[in-house]
């Protein structure tokens, strides 16, 4: 009998050691980088262009996976943020890259405090990979990656891809 009550009291204390370490790692590691904010009226601010927001994969199968890269360029004189990236479905995913650097892949459900940034008369890829066969769904498919900006004239940008699955 002692011996239960001691591997039981050994597993609740290491639970509750791991929760405890678990939220005080995640309170220390907060991103440094916050969101700078511009009126339209300001000279000095990222201005977001996008050489396209829509690219249709055309037919593809269930089984298949195609990626298309968007560029998004900074024609302002300050950095531009992206935030806040998800996409509208689960089988949906997009991945910033900057200054050969990768993000995380997002999918619709937002990561974190994640922000990139894009120096000014830089560009980025948003690479928005599509995969079928997480979510099935045949017959013409439209899916969006949603991602907010620190631009006032462009405070969101939505890139859509569409396929018709076989």
């Amino acid at each position: 009998m002692k011996t239960k009550n001691v591997i039981i009291i050994f597993i609740l204390t290491s639970v509750i050691l791991f929760f405890g370490l678990y939220f005080v790692y995640t309170s220390l590691n907060t991103n440094s980088v916050s969101i700078a904010s511009y009126t339209s009226q300001d000279k000095q601010r990222p201005i977001v262009i996008l050489e396209k927001d829509s690219y249709d994969f055309g037919e593809m199968k269930v089984s298949d996976k195609k990626s298309y890269d968007f560029v998004i360029k900074n024609t302002g004189k300050m950095p531009l943020q992206l935030t806040n990236i998800s996409t509208s479905c689960g089988c949906t995913f997009a991945q910033i890259i900057s200054d050969n650097k990768k993000s995380p892949e997002f999918d619709m459900h937002p990561k974190g405090n994640y922000i990139a940034e894009i120096s000014p008369s830089k560009k980025a890829t948003v690479r928005v990979t599509y995969k079928p066969y997480v979510m099935p769904v045949y017959g013409f498919v439209e899916r969006e990656v949603y991602i907010q900006t620190n631009d006032p004239n462009y405070k969101e940008i939505i890139l859509k891809v569409t396929a018709n699955v076989k």
